[in-house]
């Protein structure tokens, strides 16, 4: 899905509705009003693939914003009324914008899970979506464990409510001392790493039937998956994303009622290059945004 052209990047964002369509006057939305808004444009909304993401609509016609078309590092952006909902009165508009990927994916993750109160979630990969995923859990009841190989991302791990956090690279025994602290093995382990590695490690943390749910998007597939292990029930398989607009809602009340924020820092839309090096450098600690 690379452009051909120059495109404007930025894929989640939150604003004030500046004017609607003709066509959509009953849809519930008004100018003035706050909307976050998911990052695909031109789906039908209704096909059997648009059922399970936007990205398999049927009719071929979906862009993803940020991406082929222009995106939302801008002072103004058009969105299909299907991909919009209005925001909760308590969120803060200007730490808002993460929660529209990151936050929604995972908040469906961990929502998705098959954790209850008190079980026990490991948290693979500590960086933004990972932070936004521990402070969900926390608000679900659930025990979480960070792991990471970044001590700057374990730090903030920390900060936002992980109950124990494990260096994986240098605590060569963080897999006994998950088991010893969670007495078999986490119950679910989610992975927001995009690391194959991180991905490999993650059984080992798991009890038996344990689940590992899929997040970060690894550039090889995940060639450590055992068919033997998956039907005798050493550990099972989800997947989860930003999903379909028709589960936003979920998301965002729980986001709102809870009062769930990330960790941003806020830069000028100037500092984008440098933003785009810090994050391929390790640097970005916390949420890179752009306020208008």
């Amino acid at each position: 899905m690379r452009p051909d052209h120059t495109v404007t990047l930025g894929h989640e964002g939150v604003g004030y509705i500046e004017s609607v369509g003709a066509d959509i006057q009953d849809k519930g939305f008004a100018v003035g009003d706050a909307i976050g808004f998911n990052y695909f444009i031109g789906c039908c909304f209704e096909c059997d693939g648009c059922m399970v993401h936007n990205m398999r609509c049927e009719t071929g016609n979906q862009r993803l914003q940020g991406f082929v078309v222009d995106g939302f590092f801008a002072e103004y952006a058009v969105v299909d009324w299907q991909n919009a909902v209005k925001l909760p009165t308590n969120l803060d508009m200007s730490k808002t914008a993460p929660l529209f990927c990151a936050g929604i994916t995972a908040f469906h993750s961990v929502d998705s899970c098959e954790v209850k109160q008190g079980d026990w979630l490991a948290i693979i990969g500590c960086g933004g979506l990972g932070q936004y995923a521990i402070q969900y859990a926390k608000a679900m009841g659930i025990k979480t464990i960070g792991l990471d190989i970044n001590e700057n991302q374990l730090t903030m791990a920390k900060k936002v409510g992980a109950d124990a956090v494990f260096n994986s690279m240098t605590n060569k025994n963080y897999v006994e001392e998950i088991k010893k602290l969670t007495g078999k093995g986490c119950h679910a382990a989610a992975v927001y790493s995009a690391s194959n590695a991180a991905y490999a490690g993650a059984p080992e943390v798991l009890r038996t039937g344990g689940l590992l749910m899929v997040i970060g998007i690894a550039p090889k597939g995940l060639d450590f998956i055992n068919t033997f292990d998956l039907t005798t029930g050493r550990y099972r398989v989800k997947a989860d994303s930003t999903g379909i607009p028709q589960r936003m809602k979920k998301a965002v009340d729980f986001t709102g009622k809870h009062g769930i924020e990330p960790e941003v820092v806020f830069r000028k839309i100037d500092d984008l290059p440098q933003m785009v090096a810090d994050m391929e450098a390790g640097k970005a600690e916390k949420r890179q945004v752009v306020v208008f």
